[in-house]
């Protein structure tokens, strides 16, 4: 065994779709319980844009994913470890998350040199000089304190075969150097799969990290300018081989029939800035696709968002005072919309996992992907 055991971590199979595979789940964390299929909002900065935590209990998050890259930078890793550690410092008392940097510092190829040892790269607030190791991740990971958190790799372009190949040698090599650099047993470690759309790559990959026996496993490098039916048949390629009896973690990924299709395909854990990102523009996720608020046609619109939601939100406003808002870039109408689309994300998998409970989740997933044309709308 390669570094850190983890024994207080427990993922826990309580009930499986027949038809599909997909299965709720409960994975047991030092901060609480994970009720899975789950989806966590992003805090990049410790927080998730425009709500405050209790807003985020009241609509039933339970996991929240923030940004090793960014914390590093500011406030510092260190600060937040000297001010009792990232659940304290952001006043948030639930399960957290932390990536490990890498797909920041595969967004900086402007600023960035990868070597086999790590990554050179300058920052974006002042262009200082930094350096990521595995082991530097580990470390600012450790000293965020989260529940999760994940090995350091490589996220390279998706359809460079030997790119994607070369790279991958690397960040299986870092996968290693993470694991017996990890010192705390009160995180669960996750090793990432990557592989580009190649599926002997991702199976390579997927196997190799097995090997390492981390309590978990991510699933990188998709979402990141492919076509949806090559993310799909990514995750067709990994589902047989990743290992049932550990969560499986799709990195970035939050568009409504991507986490239905994810979780057909076993997909546990999911976490996307889309749902805060389409609020600060002016967009509501609803069934089928989105609504567009900038459009002249909602300045008099009297319904609400959604008619069937039940989100402050969509209780309590129309689409033409939304729409105002935005108009007026009012605070409130980022709050608002905000609030809207994670209710909507969170409603969409607790109802998920009871469809898998009832055994109806095939029929559910054919009705609510038969709203989604193809490629999926980007406004109604």
């Amino acid at each position: 065994m390669i570094g850190i055991i983890t024994p207080m971590f427990e993922f826990e199979i309580v009930a499986t779709d027949v038809r599909t595979g997909a299965r709720v789940g409960r994975f047991h964390t030092p901060h609480g319980i994970l009720h899975t299929p789950i989806f966590a909002p992003v805090g990049t900065q410790a927080t998730v844009k425009a709500l405050r935590p209790v807003d985020l209990q009241k609509l039933g998050a339970e996991l929240i994913l923030s940004n090793t890259y960014h914390l590093y930078l500011r406030p510092g890793d260190d600060l937040i470890r000297e001010l009792g550690g990232l659940h304290r410092f952001m006043g948030w008392n639930g399960p957290i998350l932390t990536d490990s940097g890498g797909f920041q510092l595969f967004s900086l190829s402007n600023s960035r040199k990868i070597d086999d040892e790590g990554v050179t790269f300058r920052s974006h607030i002042d262009g200082s000089q930094h350096r990521f190791t595995p082991e530097k991740s580990i470390s600012i990971q450790e000293n965020l304190g989260a529940d999760i958190i994940m090995a350091f790799d490589e996220c390279p372009p998706p359809d460079d075969y030997n790119y994607v190949k070369e790279s991958l040698l690397r960040t299986h090599d870092w996968a290693i150097r993470c694991r017996q650099a990890q010192k705390q047993d009160y995180q669960a470690l996750f090793g990432i799969v990557q592989g580009g759309v190649f599926p002997d790559l991702r199976e390579e990959s997927a196997r190799f990290l097995m090997d390492l026996d981390f309590p978990g496993y991510a699933i990188g490098g998709l979402s990141v300018g492919e076509s949806k039916a090559e993310m799909y048949a990514m995750l067709d390629v990994l589902n047989p081989i990743l290992p049932k009896e550990k969560p499986r973690y799709l990195m970035g990924v939050g568009t409504a029939e991507d986490l239905v299709n994810g979780v057909l395909r076993g997909i546990d854990i999911f976490d996307c800035v889309l749902p805060t990102r389409l609020a600060r523009h002016g967009a509501a996720m609803i069934k089928g696709g989105r609504l567009n608020l900038n459009n002249a046609r909602f300045a008099r619109d009297p319904l609400p968002l959604d008619e069937t939601c039940i989100c402050y939100t969509c209780l309590h406003f129309n689409r033409a005072y939304l729409r105002h808002l935005v108009k007026a870039n009012e605070i409130l109408g980022h709050v608002l919309l905000t609030n809207h689309n994670i209710h909507f994300l969170i409603s969409l998998m607790k109802d998920i996992r009871q469809a898998i409970v009832a055994r109806t989740f095939g029929s559910f997933a054919d009705d609510f992907l038969s709203y989604y044309p193809e490629p999926s709308s980007l406004a109604v």
